[in-house]
């Protein structure tokens, strides 16, 4: 194909670029990577697949979006001029022409027209400008599919059919000579609606309440219903052809009239640049920097509250997979947060792979032994690891509670809350964040129409609401990012602009000095409380968890001192002089004489009862505390006898028995076979080890410049077997080949062809069937022919390689010009 000569196909158009206009393509569009296609042909064909173009359209901005409708309203093919006119107006309008829209659409247009020529939906020079068949199928008005531009069909498509004498009457009623068929009739009433003076000169004539008529329909929808006997005004538009019958009840506006009416204009409102994110609030970077620190301390803390307090074992698994909603309660009690919140730390922590599915008969969520190691990490890197994992995970928190589309409860950790634009919209809030100077907070609903503005077709709601997906996704970032410490009092703080820009290790860097170093000590209290000033090095944290219980959280931590939690240390393993070490040990105050009381005299009655197995038994060496157990009420249930003057038997199990008796104010211990006390050590629970929750990729991803490059470069070869020129062998009937299908010859005539060739040096076409029965045409330049086998330059591989003889189907030569 001559360099001057227009393509006349979309493969054609694809032939004629260069190599980095096809990876462009491959890159923008990766779904025709997949397979890579065999040539241009094979990739045009991909191109123009409904599947393909509707995934492209939903990746255009608005404006790009609004060419490619113009483009399926205009003539096909349309010149350049003719879009730009649909776009901007023809400029004899009364009066609302906007100068400053004109000139940003004139300027903003070559930019959609490459990126639509780039992504395969537009080709052809800018005198024959075309868009694929399928998206003008899309974006084309129809009945069913109203255009977004609001028009409705050509005058022609309108009046398919129509009755010549019928077409004969809209003549005479605009003025128009008769012609003598209908496909004239339909040329002069199309030209008399395109043409604007004679056109207004009809609308001149036109009464007031037919003009009003028209107002109503010319910026869509373009159609109306009509009674049987049709108002005087509407029935002068019906005569002349301004409106036209579709059904005996519904009438519409014809493409061309409505585009006079509109001063030439395809679309309303053209948007041909961003909306601006103005700034919502200034405020100071580094107090921004130090309130998203303060948070993430907060979501470290949270996390480590949710391991801890899953770290015996979690909630049981619901047979359709999640957490119930009484297990959601209960977890967003124990954090102190609403049950959204509490569905955001679990999924978080569930994203980064901290909890998991034990596995077990009776399947339970319970911390991954990566918690662990997570758990071991400094502060800024466990914080950077949320971070990054929220960053990427499909899984939409914020969904928890709705329903889906068959009207089911989406649970959190349930299987039906991955949502594959997540991630994009994640990074792009925080990318419109990172536009604006340090410190400053965008306007919310602002952010919400660039969104719109840059992914239209993900976001169908109109601009007032914001119920579609990617809006909803965008606001869910916005409260995440707050309470991951992402951002600080509504701004991007320094270290996530680190995150963004640098990796994680600049990011921990940036967080480091912002957060607060771990005390090794509390404030103890006479009233039974201790008071943790700040955050508690590991060791202290998790000792004084289990010695007392979580009052109060905030800037300082209080925690109680009870006989249950005292009692609940001992039976960890400590003992009393344990417990006063470390408290002295761990105090800046003196241990409180009420504090020392409590652990002496809960540590005197621990485990003067004694339970095992029989069903269950009690026993002690008292024997008049197991008669005041016999004689209490409250033991009732628990079916008590004397076995022995120390010893009482239940029906009950070890546990219930256990458990009752410290509700009747005792302070049992149980024992083993032997007689030894049992010692219960808290969070001995982990899952085996799992792997984090994989990304549901939206669509295939997008490829390497390595992969692109040999994608390329196997096109470019396939396309040069598939439309390399073969030598007329019209004397050979064994070696004729159907167009496109493999050579076919003889064994001996593919010997003699190949090994002539190998002499000569020349390049031959083939056929191939490889081990897997895989069929290919290709084209080589054999080299060496002997022991059944032909080396050979393979131009579609690009490599030299071997072929079994036995294996080519057949050979051709090429014709003269066809060589390389």
């Amino acid at each position: 194909m001559g360099t001057t000569t227009p393509p006349r196909t979309l493969a054609e158009a694809l032939r004629a670029r260069g190599d980095e206009s096809l990876a462009g393509l491959l890159r923008a569009r990766p779904d025709l990577l997949n397979p890579v296609p065999n040539d241009i042909t094979q990739l045009a064909t991909r191109a123009g697949t409904r599947a393909s173009v509707v995934r492209a359209l939903e990746h255009l901005d608005r404006f790009a979006l609004q060419t490619a409708e113009a483009l399926a309203v205009a003539p096909d093919p349309a010149p350049y001029d003719t879009l730009l006119s649909l776009l901007t107006g023809d400029g004899l309008d009364d009066g609302d022409q906007r100068d400053d829209a004109g000139a940003a659409v004139t300027a903003a247009l070559p930019g959609a027209l490459a990126t639509l020529r780039e992504q395969a939906l537009v080709w052809g020079e800018d005198d024959r400008l075309r868009l694929v068949r399928t998206a003008r199928e899309l974006l084309a008005p129809s009945p069913q599919h109203p255009s977004p531009t609001g028009l409705g069909p050509t005058v022609a498509e309108a009046t398919a059919g129509m009755s010549p004498g019928r077409l004969q009457e809209i003549l005479a009623a605009t003025g128009l000579p008769a012609t003598h068929d209908p496909v004239s009739a339909v040329a002069a009433l199309s030209a008399l609606f395109t043409d604007r003076t004679r056109m207004a000169e009809l609308l001149d004539t036109a009464p007031v309440e037919a003009l009003s008529v028209l107002d109503r329909l010319v910026w869509g929808p373009p159609y109306g219903e009509v009674t049987p006997n049709p108002t005087p005004p509407v029935k002068w538009l019906r005569d002349r052809g301004l409106l036209l019958p579709v059904s005996t009840r519904t009438v519409v506006l014809p493409r061309e009239a409505a585009l006079h009416l509109r001063a030439g204009r395809a679309h309303r409102v053209p948007e041909p640049v961003p909306p601006v994110v103005p700034a919502a609030a200034e405020r100071d970077p580094q107090a921004v920097d130090r309130a998203a620190a303060g948070q993430a301390f907060t979501a470290l803390s949270t996390v480590e509250e949710l391991l801890k307090l899953w770290n015996g074992g979690g909630p049981a698994i619901l047979r359709a997979g999640g957490l119930s909603v009484r297990e959601l309660k209960r977890a967003a009690t124990a954090l102190d947060v609403s049950e959204p919140i509490a569905a955001f730390w679990i999924e978080l922590a569930y994203g980064a792979g901290l909890l998991a599915s034990d596995g077990e008969t009776d399947e339970r969520y319970a911390p991954t032994p990566a918690s662990d190691e997570w758990l071991d990490l400094s502060a800024e890197d466990r914080w950077t690891h949320l971070a990054t994992a929220w960053l990427a995970a499909t899984r939409t928190p914020g969904l928890v509670g709705g329903q889906d589309a068959k009207g089911r409860a989406l649970s959190a950790l349930g299987p039906e809350l991955d949502r594959s634009a997540a991630p994009d919209v994640r990074r792009r809030v925080l990318a419109l964040f990172a536009e604006l100077p340090p410190g400053t907070a965008p306007e919310t609903e602002s952010l919400l129409r660039r969104l719109r503005w840059e992914r239209p077709l993900r976001g169908a709601a109109p601009a007032a609401e914001s119920a579609d997906l990617r809006s909803r996704l965008a606001l869910w970032t916005l409260n995440e990012a707050e309470l991951l410490g992402i951002t600080g009092r509504g701004a991007l703080s320094a270290q996530a602009r680190a995150l963004l820009d640098e990796g994680e290790g600049t990011a921990a860097a940036r967080l480091a000095p912002l957060l607060p170093d771990p005390l090794d000590h509390v404030l103890l209290q006479a009233d039974l409380t201790a008071v943790a000033p700040g955050p508690l090095e590991r060791p202290l944290a998790d000792t004084l968890s289990v010695l007392a219980d979580v009052e109060s959280k905030g800037g300082a931590t209080v925690y109680r001192f009870t006989p249950g939690s005292v009692r609940r240390a001992l039976d960890a393993g400590q003992a009393a002089a344990d417990l006063h070490a470390f408290l002295a040990a761990h105090s800046r105050t003196p241990v409180p004489q009420p504090l020392s009381y409590l652990i002496d005299d809960v540590a005197r009655r621990h485990g003067h009862l004694r339970i095992g197995a029989a069903s269950a038994y009690v026993r002690c060496d008292d024997e008049a505390v197991l008669n005041e157990i016999l004689a209490d009420r409250r033991s009732t249930g628990l079916r008590l006898r004397r076995l022995a003057p120390t010893v009482l038997g239940s029906q009950a199990d070890p546990g219930s028995l256990l458990e009752a008796l410290r509700d009747m104010g005792y302070a049992p211990a149980a024992e083993s076979a032997e007689g030894d006390v049992l010692i219960t050590r808290a969070g001995a629970r982990r899952t085996p080890p799992r792997t984090p929750p994989v990304p549901v990729p939206e669509g295939p991803p997008v490829p390497d410049d390595t992969l692109l490059g040999a994608a390329v470069r196997a096109i470019r070869a396939g396309d040069t077997a598939a439309t390399v020129v073969r030598k007329d062998t019209s004397d050979g009937p064994s070696s004729t080949t159907p167009s496109g299908a493999l050579p076919r010859t003889t064994p001996a005539e593919t010997l003699a062809t190949v090994q002539a060739a190998a002499m000569t040096g020349s390049t031959v076409w083939i056929g191939y069937v490889n081990a897997d029965g895989a069929a290919s045409q290709r084209v080589i330049a054999p080299v060496r022919v002997e022991g059944g086998f032909v080396t050979a330059y393979d131009h579609t591989a690009d490599e030299v390689r071997t072929y079994p003889l036995h294996r080519i189907t057949g050979v051709a030569e090429l014709a003269e010009d066809g060589k390389g």
